[in-house]
């Protein structure tokens, strides 16, 4: 079904984004996960047509992730039309995350971190390959502060601070926090922005860290290209949460405490952060069967 033939979604679609003040991302999520629904089951649609939607995404081998965030866009919307007198009841009121799809975060192991850090340290040497300078001290921070990709390509070189080894992130809700950069994030960063960032900017001026080769702000899709790359590199799988998660984990893992990893990642409620315990809790015990005498 053509978005045009669907005034509600295209009128909710506005709302996501003007009332809510949604990221441009969520809300195409959110459109998307819905034009398919309705392609299927146009309005007014019951709880029995979500549900076969739900299994139809399953049998098409969506991931956990993708059909919870379909059950999140569908009551949402059917909260929407509620309020615009286009449903009489709630169809989704009785609908739950299934516990069985809720996907825990995923870490690489510290010698993994280490191999892809290096890698980019490796690869940064080449002078036939400069803007690996870059990439190298974005991944370098990604890992050193826990930053979501979003917060990274948005720095600007007034956020840093490196004699105190912090620097303010703007993030999610324009919410602003201080992070801390160890002293290899700094190293990386200061040696791109002395041998590198100038020529980028070919004489021009820009309030933002880090750059293309056009002496333009970073994109998310050219972030997430870089990843790729690195992860190619080092050998490794790699999605653009998956430092921030190793970030966490390994800080709790290290004994951090969970309110200090929370204003770190700059999670508004602790319930959110609290999944990596559960994450060092399952490498913990992988640990002690693998390797007390007695566990087998």
């Amino acid at each position: 079904m053509d978005k045009n033939n669907n005034p509600m979604l295209d009128k909710f679609r506005a709302y996501l984004s003007v009332e809510k003040g949604l990221s441009k991302n969520t809300v195409e999520s959110y459109f998307l996960d819905l034009k398919g629904f309705l392609r299927y089951h146009p309005l007014p649609f019951t709880r029995q047509d979500i549900v076969k939607h739900m299994e139809r995404l399953k049998d098409n081998d969506h991931s956990a992730a993708s059909i919870c965030r379909f059950i999140s866009s569908v009551k949402g919307f059917c909260k929407f039309l509620l309020v615009e007198k286009q449903l009489s009841e709630d169809p989704t009121e009785t609908i739950r995350m299934p516990k069985q799809w809720e996907r825990l975060p995923k870490a690489l192991s510290i010698d993994d971190i280490k191999k892809l850090l290096d890698a980019g340290r490796e690869a940064s040497s080449f002078k036939t390959h400069l803007l690996f300078m870059r990439d190298s001290a974005m991944l370098e921070l990604l890992y050193s502060s826990g930053l979501r990709v979003s917060e990274v390509i948005s720095i600007r070189i007034n956020d840093l601070n490196f004699e105190a080894g912090f620097m303010k992130v703007m993030g999610k809700g324009s919410k602003e926090r201080v992070v801390p950069m160890n002293h290899r994030a700094i190293e990386r960063i200061k040696r791109y922005m002395h041998e590198l960032r100038p020529n980028l900017l070919r004489g021009r001026q820009s309030p933002y860290l880090f750059l293309t080769g056009r002496g333009m702000p970073m994109t998310r899709q050219r972030f997430w290209q870089t990843l790729k790359k690195f992860g190619s590199i080092a050998g490794l799988k790699l999605t653009p949460h998956t430092i921030r998660h190793s970030f966490a984990t390994h800080l709790l893992e290290g004994g951090a405490d969970l309110r200090s990893v929370q204003k770190m990642l700059g999670h508004s409620d602790i319930s959110t952060t609290q999944i990596y315990t559960k994450v060092s809790g399952d490498r913990m015990k992988k640990v002690y069967m693998e390797h007390h005498p007695r566990a087998k």
